[in-house]
C-alpha cells in the first residue's frame, strides 16, 4: 500500500516544522530539537558515510572516502586514525565486537581517485589491519553501500550459542548485489538482485529470514524510482513492497526501531519536486506509506535513525530534522549538521547515546 501526498496536504511551519494537521496547534506543542554536540575530528572535504558503535557506548569507529578509519575508546571524545588506504572509499562499517568488523568499499568507476576494486574487508584486531573477504562470484560485486549485522541464537552440539548473520549490499549506481554470511563472516555467498533493482543503497534484516534492501528500479538516475524489496526466505526470493511513482528517486537508508515499525528515506534528484518524502511501515515492512518531511527542493535526504518507534532523525543536504511523534511532525535540527548519512544509537543502562556522521561527526545523549 502506498500513499502519494500533494503540496495542498502539507503545511510548513516555523522552525522547520512540517505537519499534515493544524500547523499552529502542532507548533504550540512542539519541543525544541535536541542539541547535538559536534565532536573534534579531522576535517574532511565532503560527506562522510558511516560509523559503528559498540553496546558499551564507548568504542566507536568512523571512516571516509579518503580511505581513513578512526577509532574512539571514550565515546567520541578522542578519535585516533588507525588505518589509512587512500585507494579505498569507506562507504559502510559494521562491528560484531571490539575486534571483529567489516568495511565496505564503494569500488571503482564511480568516485574519482578510488582505485581499489575489492568491495568488502574484514578485521580481527579492531580495525588496525584488514583482509579481503573472499567468496565465489565476489568479482561481480562492484561495491558496498550498507552493512547489517544480526545476532542470532542457534543450537550447536547441544548448546545454544550466538552467531551473527551479516549482510553487505550495494551499490550506488549499480549493480545490485547482496553478500550474506550465516557464520559471522567466515563464509559468504553472493545474491544477485539485478532482476529486481538497478542499485542498492542499504540493507536490514529483522530475522535470519526476513530482510529488506533500500534500492531503486534502475541504475539510470533519469529512470530510477524509489524501491524497497523484502525477502522472507533469507534472500532466495524478493518482492517489491514499496515503489515510488516518480523518477529521479531512490530509497537511501532505513531504520527499524521495532520489529513492526520501520522508516526509510526517499532521496530525490528532481529539482522541480520540492516536496521531500519518507516512508513508514507499521506491519513489519509488508506495507509502506509515504509521509511528508519538508517542502524544500534543497533538502535532499540522506540518513535516518530512530531511537524508538516515535523519536527519530533524518539528515538532509542542508540540515537535520527530528520527530517525536513517529513522523507526524518534524522540527529542523541544525546542530546535527549538514549531509548526515548515518545515525546510530545504543542504549547504555537507562540512557541512549546516538552518533550522526555527515560533514562532521556529532553525538547526542538522551
Amino acid at each position: 500500500m502506498q500513499m502519494d501526498l500533494t503540496k495542498r496536504q502539507l503545511s510548513f511551519g516555523l522552525a522547520g516544522l512540517v505537519t499534515s494537521g493544524l500547523a499552529s496547534s502542532a507548533l504550540a506543542q512542539a519541543s525544541p530539537p535536541a542539541a547535538w554536540q559536534k565532536l573534534a575530528t579531522e576535517p574532511y572535504r565532503g560527506k562522510q558515510d558511516d560509523l559503528a558503535i559498540l553496546s558499551d557506548g564507548q568504542t566507536a569507529w568512523y571512516g571516509n572516502g579518503a580511505g581513513k578509519l578512526y577509532q574512539s575508546l571514550d565515546g567520541g571524545e578522542v578519535w585516533t586514525k588507525i588505518w589509512d588506504q587512500p585507494s579505498t572509499f569507506i562507504r559502510a562499517l559494521g562491528f560484531v565486537d571490539a575486534n571483529t568488523g567489516f568495511l565496505g568499499n564503494v569500488g571503482t568507476d564511480y568516485y574519482p581517485g578510488v582505485t581499489d576494486p575489492h568491495p568488502l574487508y574484514r578485521t580481527g584486531d579492531g580495525g588496525k589491519t584488514w583482509q579481503k573477504v573472499e567468496a565465489e562470484m565476489i568479482s561481480v560485486v562492484k561495491g558496498i553501500c550498507g552493512i547489517d549485522i544480526l545476532p542470532a541464537r542457534r543450537i550447536y552440539q547441544g548448546e545454544a550459542k550466538t552467531t551473527h548473520i551479516i549482510h553487505a549490499a550495494g551499490r550506488v549506481g549499480g549493480p545490485a548485489f547482496v553478500m550474506r554470511s550465516e557464520d559471522g563472516g567466515e563464509t559468504w555467498r553472493v545474491l544477485d538482485l539485478s532482476a529486481h533493482a538497478g542499485m542498492i543503497l542499504d540493507v536490514k534484516f529483522l530475522t535470519p529470514s526476513i530482510g529488506f534492501v533500500c534500492a531503486s528500479t534502475s541504475s539510470d538516475l533519469e529512470q530510477a524510482q524509489a524501491l524497497i524489496l523484502r525477502t522472507e526466505d533469507g534472500g532466495q526470493t524478493w518482492q517489491a513492497v514499496y515503489r515510488g511513482a516518480r523518477t529521479l528517486e531512490n530509497c537511501w537508508k532505513m531504520s527499524f526501531p521495532t520489529p513492526k515499525v520501520g522508516y526509510a528515506t526517499v532521496q530525490s534528484y528532481d529539482e522541480k519536486n520540492s516536496l521531500q518524502r519518507f516512508v513508514k511501515t507499521t506491519d513489519g515492512g509488508r506495507n509502506w506509506v509515504e509521509m511528508p518531511l519538508v517542502e524544500d527542493a534543497g533538502a535532499r535526504e540522506f540518513g535516518i535513525g530512530f531511537i524508538d518507534a516515535q523519536r527519530g532523525f533524518i539528515g538532509t543536504r542542508q540540515t537535520g530534522f527530528e520527530t517525536r511523534d513517529g513522523g507526524a511532525s518534524w522540527v529542523a535540527s541544525p546542530s546535527m549538521g549538514p549531509a548526515v548519512n548515518k545515525v546510530r544509537g545504543v542504549k547504555t543502562g537507562q540512557s541512549t547515546r546516538a552518533f550522526a556522521i555527515g560533514l562532521h561527526v556529532s553525538r547526542l545523549a538522551l
